[in-house]
């Protein structure tokens, strides 16, 4: 085929128009060394802290140390293939996870990889991991109420939309379990939540994502996994990437959230990671910088005002302590940053009080104001009965002849105690938990058998739902419990007692 001149003439004159005549310049350095997921590379003199860089074997890393001469770089996945002389190429982005609605019912690593064998997930947006919390402007005061169904904690640590609530105890007394159950519970509540394994068993993560699935709580929930096998580095950024994906619905209007189980071993991969950076140890060998380390997590979670998006994002991080001990490093600091701790005790666990809340030990500092009116009204005297009936119980332990006030006071804790159990994985509506407290708090059940009592009450809650399903629902949608409903509570409760006091005597 022969081309004209002209035609020649005008393709090279497009040509040379729409040359691009800038000077490329791609920052590269070496590595060094490397072991133990950190690599130190020579060469990055501009590198920022934070910055994501590429290295040749396709792995991705995170700069976290600045040198004179060099910087160090943690890598975010497996090291194998890395050695000296190995290219390391700067991204000039901060390092960033995937956000958006693709990310909803999906198990995902700290990259937003999915890890669930359900194919890719079709995400466009990124977010920084570290991201600045938002200022004291942009944020509304704590006064919408989270109800995590849990009768204990919804009558006396009530938790509000924005908050930061400690969960804090030994291993293997249910502090996992109360964070499920506070998920399963915002089920139609268009709530999104986030549960952060951080160097959990992928067993445990396993059986998580099952539990969810079952009670229908993976379609509104996203699990970022960094199992116990995953380098230090992987963990250290776990809690942040899920902040990241919460930010995003945070910012749409959306309500979120989210657990980090647990801070612990947050903590433990990052004195890992500083060890091995050369950082000076501190107390306990934990580098200067843990306290900012959580402070500037747990600050991302609050409530933004109507101007700014008008979402919040609710933080749970759960602690592990070492035989009770709640004084130690990790732990204080972790209080002292939260709104409050939900303490679980062993000695209640093993007791069969489960949840094992320990009443004197924790404390919602949002207090009241995160309560409907209805729990509020109800759970009054709660708290204070209970520390009267502790107290009666070692004061009285050895006493043989109790005087009928004191009898009564440890009868009626006792019943409180009996109600405030509550099995795995059934969260309670507001209605029912209003009901229960009050023929609870106001001693209706006194005289029902301590045995029977539990069994009892909550027949007659679902008597009460059954036969008066509208009450239940004003009580529900209002979140106030009318005069109106109070009798009707009394009277349908007289007439359970008498239909099965006969039973009693039996």
């Amino acid at each position: 085929m022969n081309a004209k001149p002209e035609e020649i003439v005008s393709i090279l004159r497009e040509e040379i128009e729409g040359y691009d005549t800038r000077v490329r310049r791609e920052e590269t350095g070496t590595v060094l060394e490397v072991g133990d997921g950190i690599a130190t590379v020579y060469g990055l003199d501009k590198a920022v802290y934070g910055e994501l860089v590429e290295l040749d074997t396709g792995v991705k890393g995170m700069v976290m140390n600045l040198a004179r001469d060099s910087v160090g770089v943690v890598l975010l996945g497996s090291d194998a293939g890395v050695k000296e002389g190995t290219v390391v190429r700067r991204t000039g982005r901060a390092a960033d996870v995937p956000v958006g609605d693709a990310l909803v019912g999906r198990v995902v690593d700290v990259l937003g990889q999915p890890l669930d064998g359900l194919g890719p997930i079709a995400s466009t947006e990124t977010r920084p991991i570290e991201h600045e919390a938002s200022g004291v402007v942009t944020r509304e005061p704590v006064n919408v109420p989270l109800q995590t169904g849990i009768l204990a904690i919804d009558a006396m640590v009530p938790i509000g939309r924005g908050q930061r609530e400690l969960i804090i105890g030994d291993r293997q007394t249910g502090k996992t379990a109360i964070a499920v159950d506070a998920i399963l519970n915002q089920k139609g509540q268009d709530v999104i939540c986030i549960y952060v394994a951080i160097g959990q068993k992928a067993s445990t993560v396993a059986r998580i994502q099952d539990t969810l699935k079952k009670h229908g709580a993976m379609e509104y929930s996203i699990i970022v996994s960094s199992t116990a096998s995953d380098p230090a580095p992987l963990q250290y950024v776990a809690p942040y990437s899920g902040a990241a994906m919460g930010e995003y619905f945070m910012s749409k209007g959306k309500d979120v959230l989210i657990v980090y189980d647990d801070l612990s071993k947050h903590a433990v991969a990052y004195r890992t990671l500083s060890l091995l950076l050369k950082r000076s140890p501190g107390r306990e060998a934990y580098p200067g910088d843990v306290f900012y380390l959580h402070s500037r997590l747990l600050e991302r979670a609050c409530r933004l005002t109507k101007e700014y998006g008008g979402g919040s994002m609710t933080a749970l991080p759960i602690i592990e302590t070492q035989a009770g001990d709640v004084s130690a490093y990790i732990p204080t600091n972790v209080i002292s940053i939260t709104d409050g701790q939900i303490y679980l005790e062993n000695d209640l666990f093993f007791a069969g009080q489960r949840p094992a809340v320990n009443v004197g030990l924790s404390v919602s500092r949002v207090g009241g104001s995160a309560q409907t009116r209805a729990i509020k009204k109800t759970a009054g005297t709660l708290r204070i009965d209970l520390a009267r009936f502790r107290e009666l119980e070692v004061f009285t332990q050895f006493a043989s002849d109790l005087d009928s006030a004191t009898q009564q006071a440890l009868d009626h804790g006792r019943r409180l105690l009996e109600l405030l159990k509550q099995p795995l994985y059934h969260p309670m509506p507001v209605s029912r938990q209003a009901i229960i407290l009050y023929v609870a708090t106001n001693g209706l059940v006194d005289d029902v058998p301590l045995d029977k009592v539990r069994s009892f009450v909550l027949d007659f809650a679902q008597e009460m739902e059954d036969e008066h399903a509208d009450v239940v629902e004003e009580i529900q949608t209002t979140g106030n419990l009318s005069g109106p409903a109070i009798e009707l509570i009394r009277s349908v409760l007289e007439n359970a007692k008498k239909r099965v006091s006969a039973t009693w005597q039996a």
